[in-house]
């Protein structure tokens, strides 16, 4: 691992954020050697960066497949193992079975853990049955079921040290994401907006599962864990009942705002980030306020700022207020020191929304530096002012032709770019201090639109919209890219046509190689600086896991789910064929078929 090719600068940008600051040992140990693949993330700033370099640019078209491991279940594998010395452990989809397999010893199975779930979830989960991922720290590892039960196994045996519900199924929650161990605390969310639930996001103890906090997305200040005064948005505390004036009624306590997204932590700070997804139902018109008027529906389509020890918000910034689109907000959010933002060093926050908009903003006060589009075909807004003394402070400019409310109920709004499934969904981007840049996998996705009136029923699908997806009329002939982009600037450096969406968690290495997966099964690296493609394999299904990386006996390999489903891939994964099922996606991602087949395997690779 040679140190010197990254600038001094750039690499203290990346691992300052692994420091200790009364943070969980185990976890800082782990992560900061990056022998292991520790946090699903990379590390708490969800970089996705790794400092190894033996397979670099000039090598990596070497790469010859290591070994394989199936996982036994047949749905999209999102997520990646870990990797702490010379254990792996594999998770899977529903029934969320975890292996740790033994690298000194040709991957043999030293336990596998299998749920005993209920099957009634799986027709709860909105959008296949994925998971992703575990997470590790002091000797236990965590896994969130489907189910929304938390659990702690013990890392050598397997054996449950202690199991927690996080949830109600019979509501419409269910439980896909991936838990963050912060200080003595596990920090979980929840999945199910399409169901009315009413999102949150909790804290357990990592010694015994007691629960901590629990933040709402919406609802009374004291649920919601915001301090009137001093909790800030855009620079001014977001004063009394914040959230229950942004609702009609009492449906705040239907209102979505799940959170099943990716977490990240600033040590320095103590600031938890997290993202709050779309508010229910889907109809606007529903939504409306008592004169008929968009109202915001705070907190959902939001980033959270808060305090992990306490769960109280610093500063909460929403996005697409009144979503119309169900642009969920629970994409990653990369944290990085010095970014050059304009002529100017910032410590900063980036996010890429399925709203389509990247947002650059300050981390420590929320206040947004850059937000531009990052496919130019993006149509449903003209963009967001960002003068302070602006009215319309910090909000999107909505174009009434592609606003369904405007529109209006049973009438079908057509050609909004992005779709619902957004311009970049949970698949995480990385940054690479190498080149100062994002690599992010993206839909090149538009949709049409109707909503129609729907009613709630607890555990029912609460939507009351039909979607169509279709690739943007202008096309490259593709429905992804795969972009590098400046966040300081807000713009697009080099893009990377794909046939479908990139639907893959990217890893970049200080060996200047970015790699991710293709919806068709391709696992690729290409050279951070211009984007030449260097190494392609066909694996045995779709990709949407996200790519990793570990050395083991001084060796450096590089591995990835396949395994297609999520959204986009629903119609295979669960044998949809009309064309608006799937949420919209069944028809717009059609011609997968004749490319790939269900799968659900782990391919590893490394210089021979």
């Amino acid at each position: 691992m040679n140190l010197w090719k990254t600038p001094f600068g750039a690499m203290s940008a990346v691992i300052a954020l692994s420091l200790p600051a009364m943070a969980n040992d185990d976890v800082i140990k782990n992560t900061s050697d990056p022998n292991n693949w520790a946090k699903q993330g990379g590390d708490y700033a969800n970089t996705r960066y790794s400092q190894l370099d033996q397979i670099n640019t000039e090598n990596v078209g070497s790469l010859k497949s290591a070994w394989t491991f199936s996982t036994g279940v047949l749905r999209g594998h999102e997520g990646s193992p870990l990797v702490i010395g010379n254990i792996m452990y594999v998770h899977g989809p529903f029934p969320n079975p975890v292996f740790a397999l033994d690298l000194d010893n040709d991957q043999r199975i030293l336990w596998k853990y299998e749920p005993k779930q209920d099957p009634s979830v799986i027709p709860v989960m909105c959008c296949d049955t994925v998971n992703r991922g575990v997470a590790y720290a002091d000797g236990k590892i965590f896994l969130n079921q489907a189910d929304t039960t938390l659990v702690a196994l013990d890392a050598k045996t397997g054996k449950e040290v202690w199991k927690v519900v996080n949830g109600d199924p019979k509501k419409g929650e269910t439980g896909t994401n991936a838990p963050l161990v912060i200080k003595d605390k596990v920090i979980v969310g929840i999945s199910g907006a399409e169901f009315g639930i009413r999102g949150h996001i909790s804290a357990y103890n990592v010694a015994d599962g007691k629960l901590v906090w629990r933040g709402y997305s919406s609802g009374p200040d004291t649920e919601i864990l915001v301090d009137p005064e001093k909790t800030m948005s855009l620079g001014t505390a977001v004063g009394k009942d914040s959230s229950l004036k942004t609702w009609n009624g009492d449906q705040w306590k239907i209102g979505g705002g799940s959170t099943w997204g990716w977490f990240s932590w600033d040590p320095k700070l103590n600031l938890l980030y997290y993202g709050t997804a779309n508010p229910s139902t889907w109809n606007s018109v529903q939504r409306a306020g008592p004169d008929g008027k968009p109202i915001d529906q705070k907190w959902t389509m939001t980033i959270f700022a808060r305090n992990p020890d306490t769960g109280v918000a610093t500063w909460a910034y929403q996005m697409t207020p009144f979503d119309q689109w169900d642009y969920d907000g629970v994409n990653e959010m990369i944290l990085v020191d010095d970014l050059d933002v304009k002529g100017e060093k910032r410590n900063v926050l980036v996010h890429f929304d399925r709203n389509g908009l990247a947002y650059t903003l300050d981390r420590k006060t929320g206040i947004p530096l850059v937000v531009e589009k990052f496919d130019p075909m993006v149509n449903w807004t003209t963009g967001v002012d960002l003068d302070p003394k602006s009215a319309n402070y910090g909000r999107p400019a909505v174009v009434a032709g592609k606003s369904p409310f405007t529109g209006g109920q049973d009438v079908n709004t057509k050609g909004i770019c992005p779709a619902a499934l957004g311009t970049k969904d949970e698949q995480p981007a990385s940054y690479s201090p190498l080149t100062g840049l994002f690599y992010v996998p993206t839909n090149h996705v538009c949709m049409d639109y109707e909503p129609f009136k729907v009613s709630y029923t607890a555990g029912q699908p609460y939507v009351g919209a039909t979607l169509s997806m279709f690739p943007a009329s202008d096309s490259h002939g593709g429905m992804g890219n795969f972009i590098a982009w400046d966040a300081g600037k807000g713009k697009i450096v080099w893009s990377n046509k794909e046939q479908f969406s990139v639907w893959s968690g990217v890893l970049t290495t200080a060996g200047g190689i970015a790699c991710y997966g293709t919806l068709e099964g391709y696992f690729k690296c290409d050279d951070q600086k211009d984007g030449k493609n260097l190494y392609k394999f066909k694996t045995p299904s779709g990709i949407i896991g996200n790519v990793f990386t570990y050395t083991h006996k001084g060796k450096q390999y590089i591995g990835v789910f396949s395994g297609v489903g999520g959204w986009a891939g629903i119609g295979l994964a669960a044998g949809l064929t009309n064309p608006t099922d799937g949420l919209g996606t069944v028809g717009g991602y059609e011609g997968l078929k004749s490319f790939t087949a269900l799968g659900g395997s782990l391919t590893v690779w490394t210089l021979p």
